[in-house]
């Protein structure tokens, strides 16, 4: 198998890892065998660990110039600090379908976000991308659903939003940083800072997860979570970007909310709602325009 064909197939697996981590979360939120924060512990410290375990087979030069660590702090802060906190939050309290659709509104941010940065002119098909994605996700946030399991539809929507914006401010800032250095060893200093970071909000939760009620599928859920849902989908990622470029890992995106619906659908028995459909039409939409203008020019 050449290497062209192992990018396609890790980049399509880490979207996959990701969509499965939604309903996994779900799985063990639901059961009150963890809180988000706890969880959040749980799942950059391991990652973290296995970063540097990765270290050990894979040592390189993992000295960082002063003037690039104000940078990695804020992208710990942004990219796992402020992200994973309010993404396990708000997925506690939401849908699976709704996170994975609001999470499609990053690649219309990284668009706006970007082009503050870099000073790009914004064109009418940007502004009509972004009009669509905030339709889209309006209509998300704004439908009275009764049926499933979110105890919080609207705030935990919020979240899932908040996380969106704080994962594409990183997105921008960590870009400098991987074409400088080796994007695994950036990955492993961004977690840990980053679990610095998390462990004074989540250590109360996590000494109060109880491990001993945990039954085979729990563990299984919890591995999914930290070992495919976050290590691995990271490298997966980084592999396929490095591999084939962002633009073609960007698209792969587009197959988490059909991977999060049919889980979400089998195993929490999430119904397909119509307003459903209709926001993941306006979101599509949207990050099609707002991409559009961009790879035009």
């Amino acid at each position: 198998m050449n290497k062209k064909t192992l990018a396609h197939l890790a980049l399509a697996f880490a979207n996959l890892f990701f969509a499965i981590n939604l309903s996994a979360v779900k799985h063990l939120t639901n059961n009150e065998l963890v809180k988000p924060f706890g969880l959040n512990v749980v799942r950059v410290a391991v990652s973290l660990a296995l970063f540097w375990i990765l270290f050990l087979f894979k040592p390189g030069n993992v000295k960082i110039e002063k003037k690039d660590w104000l940078r990695l702090i804020l992208c710990a802060i942004t990219g796992i600090a402020i992200n994973q906190l309010f993404f396990l939050k708000g997925l506690s309290l939401t849908y699976p379908i709704h996170a994975a659709l609001l999470l499609l509104i990053t690649p219309i941010l990284i668009v706006f976000i970007a082009a503050w940065i870099l000073k790009e002119r914004i064109g009418l098909f940007k502004i009509l991308g972004l009009a669509l994605g905030i339709a889209g996700a309006l209509v998300l946030i704004l439908a009275k659903e009764v049926a499933g399991n979110a105890d919080n539809i609207f705030f935990g929507d919020v979240l899932i939003i908040i996380n969106a914006v704080s994962y594409t401010i990183y997105f921008v800032m960590v870009k400098p940083l991987m074409i400088k250095y080796d994007p695994v060893i950036i990955l492993r200093w961004v977690f840990t800072a980053g679990f610095l970071l998390v462990l004074p909000f989540g250590w109360t939760e996590f000494i109060e997860i109880p491990w001993v009620q945990y039954n085979s599928i729990d563990i299984i859920s919890m591995i999914l979570i930290v070992f495919t849902g976050t290590f691995l989908a990271y490298l997966f990622n980084l592999y396929g970007i490095k591999s084939l470029g962002a633009s073609v890992a960007g698209f792969y995106i587009y197959t988490q909310p059909v991977f999060a619906a049919l889980i979400a659908m089998l195993f929490l028995h999430e119904q397909l709602t119509t307003n459903k459909i209709l926001a993941a039409l306006l979101i599509f939409s949207g990050v099609y325009l707002s991409n559009k203008q961009t790879k035009n020019a």
